[in-house]
């Protein structure tokens, strides 16, 4: 099925006071904490910044997100951090930075990495708490999903002349030195994503990922697997002419991208069975900045926000309750089309024993 949708070393200085009035913004677990969400925005003023990581302008509107909460709360200055890195990366920094000013103070995860560091995670309930579905989020407020895509195929269509119609189509000699995946999957959420893809194209399923390893051992061995992590500037410039990566983020790199992307980068999401997965936010529980982290929480979650990640690419987490209440952009719903119905998503448990396997197998597979 083609796609054409619209596009998305610290110092030890402490931090910020965390209190407002008799309020310890590291423990609120609502604004109601704070009285309202007037005083959690007198709050988070008061603190002055907030810190992101590994949040590319291009990912999922992200740009837009982060210019938006400055305009919206031009007291608060956006400090984004590794806006290439990946979900462990965003846990390394939070044990690496602990105490420290630059330490992040919210998180945009991967299932399987947020699993294994639950310890990490602040509660925090935001004010339209409700319209998140319950499966959708910790009952506790400690994590909640924020947006999905579908893993898909970006080739750039003036050096592949037929679009791949099936995983396996990458072995042929056309891809020869051209397929690329986001990175190390024993690290970042999306390059696991494709060798999930592949397991479920080639007789795998969310339970058993070995196929996938094995095919991207035999693209190794074809000389098709490429080991450049691209990204937009890399498929600009051709060198990295296929990428299996999210949706959205394939859309984002082409024709969407404008003068930064590839006009021809065309995006294909396999017949067969799709693969999704929500990615998740989090609040630091070591938070530099708690009140300004509950903040981007309220900020992410709002129907301006949601719509905005819709417009990427992106399917929100509120997208049924913003259709019920009729706050999501029908223009944009209209353009992007309906979320997907069906799709694979790996469980907690799944996406931790996909990790473990990856770690014990990846290395020797592609090496």
């Amino acid at each position: 099925m083609a796609i054409s949708l619209s596009a998305c070393a610290g110092t030890s200085t402490p931090a910020s006071d965390s209190s407002s009035g008799s309020v310890d913004a590291k423990t609120a677990t609502s604004a109601a904490d704070f009285g309202g969400l007037s005083d959690l925005v007198a709050a988070a003023n008061k603190e002055g910044q907030l810190n992101v990581i590994t949040l590319p302008p291009s990912w999922a509107n992200y740009g837009k997100i982060i210019e938006g909460f400055e305009k919206k709360y031009p007291k608060i200055k956006i400090n984004s951090a590794n806006p290439d890195g990946s979900s462990a990366d965003e846990v390394s920094a939070a044990k690496a930075q602990k105490g420290q000013t630059t330490a992040p103070d919210v998180f945009d995860l991967g299932t399987a990495v947020l699993q294994q560091n639950l310890d990490l995670l602040a509660p925090y309930k935001v004010k339209n708490w409700a319209d998140i579905p319950s499966d959708f989020k910790d009952a506790d407020g400690k994590w909640y999903y924020d947006y999905t895509g579908l893993m898909s195929v970006g080739y750039d269509s003036s050096v592949i002349k037929t679009a791949p119609k099936k995983i396996g189509d990458l072995l042929g000699a056309d891809y020869k030195g051209k397929v690329a995946i986001k990175g190390d999957p024993t690290q970042a959420n999306e390059a696991a994503s494709a060798v999930y893809l592949a397991a479920l194209q080639s007789g795998g399923s969310a339970d058993d990922i070995q196929p996938g390893i094995d095919f991207f051992g035999k693209l190794k061995q074809a000389g098709n697997f490429l080991a450049v992590t691209p990204t937009q500037a890399t498929v600009a410039s051709g060198e990295t002419p296929v990428v299996i990566q999210w949706s959205y983020n394939n859309l984002a790199w082409g024709a969407a991208g404008g003068s930064a992307g590839n006009a021809n980068f065309k995006t294909v999401v396999l017949p067969g069975t799709a693969l999704g997965s929500y990615y998740n936010q989090a609040i630091n529980i070591d938070a530099p900045h708690p009140a300004a982290a509950r903040l981007w929480e309220e900020w992410i979650y709002s129907p301006e926000v949601q719509n905005l990640y819709l417009a990427s690419g992106a399917y929100p987490a509120t997208l049924t309750a913003m259709e019920a209440n009729k706050t999501v952009d029908t223009k944009v719903l209209a353009t992007v089309g309906a979320a997907p119905k069906n799709f694979v998503q790996l469980t907690a448990d799944q996406a931790t024993k996909a990790a473990t396997l990856l770690t014990a197998k990846w290395a020797s597979a592609v090496g």
